[in-house]
């Protein structure tokens, strides 16, 4: 299944997958940095998962989305 992407307004960039039971989001911090969140909900057909991670360096947390986003890609 593919992810696409469903919000991007400056402060919030977040991907749904084409299922609906998953998301992946980066959020910049008032204080600096940028906080990344995977969210897999329990009627996924893969395991229920809740991660969140905060950044100083906002390409190492837009590596880490791209990470969750291909680990919790499902195939069609």
């Amino acid at each position: 299944m593919s992810w696409s992407l469903e919000r991007d307004d400056g402060t919030v960039t977040e991907w749904e997958r084409s299922d609906g039971y998953a998301t992946v989001r980066l959020r910049e911090r008032s204080a600096g940095g940028v906080v990344a969140r995977l969210d897999v909900m329990e009627q996924a057909v893969d395991e229920s998962t809740y991660e969140r991670q905060r950044f100083d360096d906002p390409e190492a947390a837009e590596e880490r989305a791209a990470a969750w986003r291909d680990a919790h890609d499902l195939d069609d």
